[in-house]
């Protein structure tokens, strides 16, 4: 008996000392050849903006390419879950968004991935406040008129969503209520798509992130009622915030950040955590991140989990309250 427990102890050791060799030998030489980004988005919405964003400039910082991957699918699933299954060596890396982060997992209870258990938090990329937009198919021109709208057609105008359970849902949702009255929900797979029937006329509004509509604001196709933050956006100065428009307390917040899959070592993290906080400061970052309207909030790997782990909390509950369930 004491034999066994004596050859258990030094198998375990064994197993340990050549965990932490391997683990020593990626963090002394990470990194060495390029990195995948993942985004589980299609090209053209908030996440793949913000994973294109920092991608020179992380690649600049590390020393290595950054080489962004959109796998789209499943409300994010199919990116998020390919990550969770890569190998911890700091070369697979996810640029998540909050609303998957934090609604995905109550939205679908056999997802196959835990945020918090599954992810390891490694820093923020932006923090996008959301802008109610409206296309040519509803006649408002400010979001008191929006208001009225609503209010005078309950259950008739319909919003825009990059999939059940998003941000862009529950914000939809939580005007609903402020208002008194009910939209319809029209889910998309990603922001491009939305937007691009919200512009053609198919769909009313769309609350989201300005980066990816600014072109088309820009352009006349759409209009920006209220920006639903604290303050207003130096994107958008002429935009009045929703407390401005007179809806007081309605704030949407979303953020984009980067994860690696669980059991990457600390050391690589805190590099790529570095790297981004670097990139932050880079002048080319900083002036296109002001121009479409997002925010740069450089936050420790440690800052960042427990932000992320709040979210992940509010948003299950939330989720669970409406009974959300993805179709």
């Amino acid at each position: 008996m004491e034999i066994t427990r004596r050859l258990l102890l030094a198998t375990t050791g064994l197993a340990a000392a050549g965990q932490a060799q391997a683990q020593s030998e990626v963090e002394a030489g990470w990194p060495n050849r390029s990195i995948t980004l993942v985004v589980p988005n299609p090209p053209g919405g908030g996440t793949d903006f913000a994973a294109r964003l920092f991608q020179e400039a992380l690649g600049q910082a590390l020393g290595q390419p950054v080489v962004i991957e959109n796998r789209s699918g499943g409300n994010g699933n199919v990116g998020i879950l390919a990550v969770t299954r890569a190998k911890p060596d700091g070369y697979t890396l996810l640029l998540q968004y909050s609303g998957y982060h934090g609604a995905n997992a109550a939205l679908t209870p056999d997802i196959g991935w835990d945020p918090n258990r599954d992810l390891a938090a490694v820093g923020m990329a932006t923090l996008a406040p959301h802008v109610i937009f409206s296309g040519p198919g509803i006649p408002v021109r400010s979001l008191a008129e929006l208001v009225a709208h609503i209010r005078e057609n309950p259950g008739r105008v319909t919003y825009a969503s990059a999939g059940t359970g998003s941000i862009q849902n529950i914000a939809g949702l939580q005007l609903a209520q402020r208002v008194g009255a009910p939209m319809l929900h029209v889910p998309y797979r990603g922001a491009a798509p939305a937007l691009q029937d919200v512009v053609g006329g198919r769909v009313d509004i769309f609350i989201t992130t300005p980066s990816s509509a600014m072109s088309l604001l820009k352009g006349g196709q759409l209009r920006a009622l209220a920006v639903a933050s604290d303050a207003r956006l130096p994107a958008l100065p002429e935009v009045p915030t929703t407390a401005e428009a007179g809806l007081p307390g309605y704030t949407v917040d979303a953020w984009f950040a980067v994860f690696a899959p669980a059991g990457t070592p600390p050391a690589v993290i805190e590099k790529v955590n570095a790297a981004l906080r670097a990139a932050t400061r880079d002048p080319k970052v900083r002036e296109v991140a002001a121009a479409s309207g997002v925010v740069l909030k450089p936050l420790t790997a440690a800052e960042m989990d427990s932000m992320a782990r709040q979210d992940v909390a509010t948003l299950t509950r939330v989720v669970r309250e409406a009974g959300l369930r993805l179709e």
